[in-house]
């Protein structure tokens, strides 16, 4: 690759709109964004820096002025920031970054982006970087927080690369750590197109320890192909410390590596074998050589710098340099500390699912039957949990897992415990070493080293929950305010809040607590199913007391097969389904196999001796048929009998539009509906995949017109409505949605109980203001 640079662009009277990498440095901040002023001022003072240029924060302000949204953006910024839940917080960034890709390239950009691509030649292949205007600052890094993309060709692909970025400013991970910093300032981005390196060997390099503990080391790590399979934390790089008094390597780790990334000119491609398997990527000699570069950077930008760099052939290039924002002067690591922590300096980031801060040394625990060494106050690292991990993630100080979104099972179940949580956080049972005291900042969606806050003491976070004081009167609301539970422990608390009852009572952890872990086909077995109906029974029980004469409705079991089959004696039991969202689950299980649902059946009909308050709820419905015979089953059982109980069934499946004059029939006296399956079902996307979670979003114009449609159909065959889910506390307009629906009730986590009920109480004040106005007129 050769190193070219470009004429000037004309300036506009509006501001440049595009402009030479060569002409732009540290006083260009505001225009180009901290990594293009960077890149700047290394290509002035003569280091290796891909020839390129920026698309100015001119251009995207024009963009978003011409599409008459600036403001719009702006407001919705501000508003959901100050919003503390992550999954609410995290559905409103959602429909703001659509409305973000909705916005077109400006003419006047697209012909000097056009100009601009010329220079760079017509056979370029590009990497497209955002430059935020506070980014790579020197006390906000934004590292991993924006998008790049690589191997963009062309000018279509080139302009559809740079709304990608603009974009960028508003996914989850950006909001969030905007929010942890204080940079609440209008988002704004410019965007680096460079000549893309198509390196043989690239990696990230610090020029000093980032933990603080080596000012006089420089930490290089590196691997075969692009650099971004180190900066992903998809491989384990090479790690080499350099000495800088001696100029010698004094640590070397190698890594593992069976794949690469390289360029080329269709794109990027992952290949597979072909990995060198000598222990070292790099010779001792490279490796200083490196160093000494990084050094450098550091001595130009007068403080410790974490640069990205890639080699070609023997020629070294500098892709990205920022400071080091996690070094505080005068604050001694923590012994406990390991190095580095991937992917960025300042430690592991993924989404934030259950705010709070918490500290603690980091247990990798692969199977909840087999915990190791953990204990009460750990830090829980998982690859993902299930309801077999609640009574680790009770005792736990803080859960990080590697997959999963917001509406997770280690998501939904931290929240409601109070404990914080951090999902999708890439390669973190390999990364976060057995002791490492780490911080996990749930709101945030951070992993960082070292003791923030003080370790817990080995009290149940679940003790620790907060309980907000009721400040609004129950019956402020024509439309019933309900609370989802899962957990015995929170049912007292969230019993003194001003709801009308339980909306949601799950039955997963009740039924691993009840089933010690093991599978039901081996508690039968072992004959263990009088205790097990003794034990839900009081759960259900303790749950039910609190909460009086309001409704109480439990919905039986709805694991799925992989789930169940994480239970002891559950391996050999259920069959392996390459889908089990959509498989073995919910109703058509019960049909199928009865044993577990006649025990639960059980259970309830002696709680309800006690507590008539408590009434059943069937998931995952699909068919009439399997519900006809689910029902028959009930009608078997010492249920059967009680005209007292409310039969509900949950409005997940798409399918229930259709059915619910059928179900009605049937016996049913309400619906339910889940917004998570709902919405994974009529969108096409998997609810627990971290990757498509942009496209999750409840409050779809199809999701919207399918619950409108469940309560019309429902309240035509004579059936009570509800809906469990955050949507409607978090944003108003979908509360509205759901009141002039008709909507009977709305159940949410205790947290969101005030906003969705001042929510509400504003819709419905707006229908009855709306009806007197009309009836004037």
């Amino acid at each position: 690759m050769t190193d070219t640079a470009l004429a000037p662009t004309t300036p506009t009277p509006a501001g440049r709109l595009v402009v030479d990498l060569d002409r732009v440095g540290p006083p260009d901040v505001a225009e180009v964004g901290g990594k293009a002023a960077n890149l700047g001022s290394l290509r002035g003072a003569g280091f290796r820096v891909p020839p390129g240029f920026v698309v100015t924060s001119s251009a995207y302000l024009a963009a978003l002025t011409g599409a008459t949204c600036r403001q719009e953006v702006l407001d919705e910024f501000r508003s959901l920031v100050s919003i503390d839940d992550p999954e609410r917080r995290g559905e409103r960034a959602a429909a703001l970054r659509r409305r973000v890709a909705s916005v077109p390239v400006p003419g006047e950009v697209r012909v000097a982006v056009a100009t601009a691509l010329e220079r760079l030649g017509p056979e370029a292949v590009l990497a497209v970087r955002s430059s935020a205007t506070s980014e790579d600052a020197a006390g906000a890094s934004f590292a991993g927080a924006h998008a790049t993309l690589l191997g963009v060709s062309g000018l279509t692909e080139a302009l559809r690369a740079i709304s990608t970025c603009w974009v960028s400013a508003f996914t989850d991970r950006a909001i969030a750590y905007r929010v942890e910093r204080g940079l609440l300032d209008e988002p704004i981005v410019a965007v680096v197109v460079q000549v893309a390196v198509p390196a043989d060997v690239a990696g990230v390099a610090f020029s000093e320890r980032p933990d603080g503990s080596g000012p006089g080391l420089v930490v290089v790590e590196s691997a075969r192909g692009l650099g971004e399979s180190v900066v992903s934390g998809a491989v384990e790089p090479d790690h080499d410390e350099v000495d800088v008094a001696s100029w010698t390597v004094t640590t070397r780790r190698p890594g593992r590596q069976s794949e690469r990334l390289v360029l080329s000119g269709d794109g990027v491609h992952r290949v597979a074998g072909g990995v060198d398997p000598g222990p070292h990527v790099l010779d001792e000699a490279t490796v200083v050589g490196i160093a000494r570069t990084v050094r450098t950077v550091a001595d130009h930008f007068a403080g410790p710098q974490d640069v990205e760099w890639a080699l070609v052939g023997d020629d070294l290039w500098i892709l990205q340099s920022r400071p080091i924002t996690t070094i505080v002067p005068g604050r001694s690591p923590s012994p406990h500390t390991s190095p580095i922590l991937r992917p960025s300096a300042g430690g592991l980031r993924g989404l934030g699912a259950s705010r709070g801060v918490a500290s603690g040394p980091v247990r990798v625990v692969a199977d909840p039957r087999h915990p190791g060494a953990f204990t009460a106050g750990d830090v829980l690292v998982a690859r993902s949990t299930s309801p077999d991990w609640v009574p680790l993630l009770r005792r736990a100080a803080a859960v990080v897992t590697e997959s999963g979104g917001t509406t997770c099972h280690a998501a939904i179940v931290s929240r409601e415990l109070g404990v914080p949580c951090v999902v999708g956080v890439h390669d973190a049972t390999r990364v976060l070493a057995d002791g490492t005291v780490v911080t996990v900042d749930g709101g945030a969606g951070s992993v960082t080293m070292g003791a923030a806050v003080p370790a817990d003491s080995g009290a149940p976070p679940e003790a620790a929950a907060s309980t907000p004081v009721p400040t609004v009167d129950p019956g402020a609301t024509a439309t019933r305010i309900e609370v989802n539970l899962g957990v015995v422990a929170s049912a007292a608390s969230a019993a003194a809040l001003p709801v009308d009852g339980v909306g949601l009572l799950r039955a997963e952890v009740l039924l691993v607590d009840a089933l010690d872990g093991v599978h039901p086909v081996a508690m039968v077995e072992a004959g263990g199913a009088d205790r097990f109906v003794d034990r839900l029974a009081e759960a259900v029980a303790a749950v039910a007391a609190p909460f009086g004469r309001r409704p109480v409705r439990y919905r039986s079991t709805d694991f799925r097969s992989n789930e169940f089959a994480r239970l002891e004696g559950g391996e050999g039991v259920e069959p392996r389904e390459s889908n089990p969202m959509i498989g073995y689950r919910g109703c058509y299980r019960y049909v199928s196999d009865p044993v577990l649902f006649g025990l639960e059946l059980e259970a309830l009909a002696r709680v309800r001796v006690d507590h008539p308050n408590v009434h059943l709820m069937i998931p995952f419905v699909r068919t009439r048929w399997e519900l006809a015979a689910c029902l028959d089953l009930v009608d078997a059982s010492p249920l059967g009998a009680d005209r007292g109980l409310e039969r509900w069934i949950m409005a997940e499946v798409p399918s229930v539009v259709y059915r619910l004059a059928d179900y009605a029939a049937l016996g049913v006296t309400g619906v339910s509906i889940g917004t998570n399956d709902l919405t994974q079902l009529l969108l096409g996307v998997d609810r627990d995949s971290s990757v498509c979670a942009p496209l999750f979003d409840p409050a779809d114009r199809a999701v919207l017109a399918a619950i409108s449609d469940i309560v019309a159909g429902a309240r035509e065959a004579g059936l009570a409505t509800s809906l469990c889910g955050q949507a409607p506390s978090d944003d108003p307009a979908f509360a509205e949605h759901l009141v002039r629906a008709g909507i009977d009730a709305i159940s949410v986590t205790p947290d969101a109980v005030g906003p969705l009920r001042r929510a509400v109480a504003a819709a419905e004040r707006r229908l009855v203001l709306e009806a007197a106005r009309t009836s004037v007129h």
